[in-house]
């Protein structure tokens, strides 16, 4: 088939019909949610284990720390070159056959004989895990335009989650056993999944089956080119998403120096404060299920750089710290689910594609405030940190001012409408 650009007006044939009310059951959402947040979890298992892996196989901490790394970089590959798979292929079996991969590549990191092996097995293992991103618009695809915000809130909440308590259950499990019983026990429970998923995810129809891999790669770039508000809502959340992580990146300096002089474990459950900000999911999908998708990403544009200010003296109060810290995931979830909301209604034969690029400009965004946080600690300690996320908040939330006002004037606010009136038909907000 040859390279030709999406049309907007194709329909949408992708879905079975969703369930009566308009959403999946619960038991096969919470499937969906527990399996994606053990896909993604097996990518946090390493930080609180460098000293451990570095000792157990003789390697200097530059090479066990990049495995940190190799992580970020496997999951980016993996955004990129598997997720729009989703679009041309059976979603169900390229499910299952990423997180038997996810399993598979588990596995080799636990039985790393030297470092090079878990560098490798890391990076594989963080590519596989990618199908949590498959699952996601999957997800989303199931559910009416009335409960999609909900049903793709919800299974979010288990990627969220899986990043947030693996850390802390990775550090559990080395303290009763060894680094390696934590990749073991991962590798187990994702074969369990995979079977799971096999016995009882849906087969969805594919709208573009017969499209070429390099020109399936290719229209996922043109995607962002011709989607106006695509390429708003991937550059929103990508600064919203490198706001909080200079927060999540300078937290563990800060937490590891007087007044607070925490250890790596203390400091590791204290990431548990941020499963607080997840709890108001369920809220901010049901406003986005209301066609309120603008107003809740305005809400927590305004609530991350108000984060900033609550965190400015946290460097001395724990109080102002926790507080800072829930508004700051609060505001996060906000902005992600609304805009999932509204890219996920653009186009519904090319779902997976549109998660690629939103996803891959999500991650580039919290990379991005992590190495700047890094740099910036180093010159202006905390005070200096505060001002950069600030900064990036105020941008997020100028861009977000942009975008209504130009649906105020009717410069793009026919498009704009046009998108959250799919994602939610009955309200417009």
């Amino acid at each position: 088939m040859t390279n030709q650009p999406l049309s907007p007006a194709r329909p949408a044939p992708d879905t079975s019909p969703p369930p009566a009310s308009g959403r999946p059951r619960r038991s096969l959402l919470t499937l969906m949610a527990v399996a994606t947040g053990l896909s993604v979890s097996g990518n946090y298992f390493a930080q609180p284990l460098l000293e451990l892996v570095s000792r157990d196989l003789g390697i200097g901490t530059g090479l066990a720390a990049l495995v940190v790394t190799a992580g970020q970089a496997g999951y980016a590959l993996g955004l990129i070159l598997l997720v729009p798979l989703g679009d041309v292929v059976d979603r169900r079996r390229l499910t299952v056959g990423l997180f038997t991969a996810t399993a598979l590549f588990l596995a080799v990191t636990a039985a790393a004989p030297t470092g090079p092996v878990l560098l490798a097995g890391t990076v594989l293992t963080a590519l596989a895990s990618t199908g949590a991103q498959v699952v996601v618009p999957l997800a989303a695809s199931l559910a009416s335009p009335a409960e999609r915000a909900r049903t793709v809130g919800f299974v979010m909440s288990g990627i969220l989650l899986g990043g947030l308590l693996a850390r802390t259950v990775s550090g559990g499990l080395a303290s009763a056993a060894d680094w390696r019983t934590v990749y073991w026990t991962g590798s187990v429970l994702m074969a369990v999944m995979a079977v799971l998923l096999h016995r009882f995810l849906p087969r969805l129809r594919t709208a573009t089956a017969g499209l070429r891999y390099p020109a399936l790669l290719a229209s996922t770039v043109r995607l962002l080119g011709q989607e106006r508000v695509l390429r708003r809502r991937s550059l929103l959340a990508a600064l919203t998403f490198s706001s909080y992580s200079v927060q999540l990146t300078s937290l563990t300096f800060l937490l590891a120096r007087p007044p607070y002089g925490w250890s790596e474990a203390a400091i590791g459950l204290f990431g548990l404060v941020g499963v607080v900000g997840v709890a108001t999911t369920p809220l901010v999908a049901r406003l986005g299920d209301r066609g309120r998708a603008r107003a809740v990403t305005g809400a927590g544009t305004a609530l991350m750089a108000a984060g900033w200010l609550l965190l400015l003296p946290a460097g001395s109060s724990l109080v102002w710290l926790v507080v800072g810290v829930v508004a700051m995931n609060a505001a996060l979830q906000s902005v992600l689910n609304s805009s999932q909301t509204v890219v996920y209604a653009l186009r519904p034969e090319a779902r997976n594609r549109v998660n690629s690029a939103f996803m891959t400009c999500y991650f580039i965004g919290g990379a991005t405030g992590s190495a700047l946080a890094s740099a910036v600690w180093a010159y202006g300690s905390w005070p200096m940190v505060c001002a950069l996320g600030a900064g990036l908040a105020v941008v997020s939330f100028l861009l977000w001012a942009r975008e209504t006002a130009d649906g105020a004037s009717g410069t793009g606010g026919r498009e704009y409408a046009e998108a959250v009136g799919r994602a939610a038909p009955s309200r417009l907000g």
